[in-house]
């Protein structure tokens, strides 16, 4: 009986465990499944799930009305490019943090989470004006700059519970056998927090990629990203939806891709220091 039971009840939890994950993805399958109708299946009623005409016309427009590889470039370069630049940042300061705390750090630790609770609508005119003077509008640098800081606590705060569970025996054993700090850092212990980092980049990555506030505001054409690129198909006349999820198919694809294939990494790095 007590295995009967024990059954029943991981049947219902995997039944549950799928049920939730339909859910969650149904509205990426809709999308998916909405880029191959055509704009009057689109809005049809009832919505047709499968028995529409199936077409390739929109993915042949996005291609013909926008640079889709330009837009995409530039993606990469902001993702990447802030990712790398928070890391160089982060690291130091959460080995600081983790190693050598103060009374202070715990404080410092909420103030910089904090600023993430901040509307960037209520900076985003200090911020063009700056840029504008700056002549960084519509730039890959001030656009690299700007995710970076803005994504920076989070990473910070990631980079510093992974390390925490780092011994510090292996540091001081380290620093006795006459390792300098910056050796300590890239030498002993990004190694050892490997799994942890990986998960932070992935993390920072997908943030940048979907940042949509500031890339449209901040861009026009040149350091355009895939959000713009997807905001393009809003238009005074209406929203073109087979269109947009077209567009919205091709945008997130590469990240869908990169997720998909670092999902071990991202659940060791989660897991990082769970079980001792």
């Amino acid at each position: 009986m007590p295995r009967t039971q024990t059954l029943s009840r991981k049947a219902i939890m995997t039944v549950l465990v799928w049920a939730v994950a339909f859910l969650i993805f149904f509205p990426i399958l809709w999308m998916v499944l909405t880029s191959f109708k055509t704009e009057l299946d689109a809005f049809s009623v009832p919505p047709k799930f499968l028995g529409f005409h199936w077409t390739l016309e929109n993915y042949s427009v996005v291609q013909t009305r926008s640079d889709y590889v330009h837009h995409a470039i530039n993606s990469i370069i902001l993702a990447g490019g802030s990712t790398l630049v928070a890391l160089v940042f982060a690291i130091p300061a959460a080995w600081a943090m983790a190693f050598s705390p103060t009374r202070r750090t715990r404080g410092t630790l909420l103030w910089m989470l904090s600023t993430k609770m901040m509307p960037p609508v209520g900076v985003l005119v200090p911020i063009y004006l700056i840029y504008r003077d700056a002549g960084l509008l519509d730039t890959r640098t001030g656009l690299v700059v700007l995710l970076c800081l803005a994504n920076l606590p989070i990473v910070i705060w990631m980079l510093f519970t992974y390390f925490k569970e780092i011994p510090k025996d292996i540091l001081e054993a380290a620093r006795m056998d006459g390792a300098t700090t910056a050796k300590e850092i890239v030498f002993v212990l990004a190694p050892m927090a490997v799994p942890g980092i990986a998960s932070t980049v992935l993390l920072n990555v997908i943030l940048a990629w979907n940042e949509a506030f500031w890339t449209l505001n901040l861009t026009t054409s040149d350091a355009a990203p895939l959000t713009t690129f997807i905001a393009s198909y809003s238009s005074p006349e209406g929203l073109f939806w087979a269109k947009l999820s077209a567009a919205s198919t091709l945008a997130i694809a590469p990240i869908l891709v990169l997720g998909w294939l670092s999902q071990r990494q991202l659940v060791r790095g989660l897991t990082f220091g769970a079980v001792k």
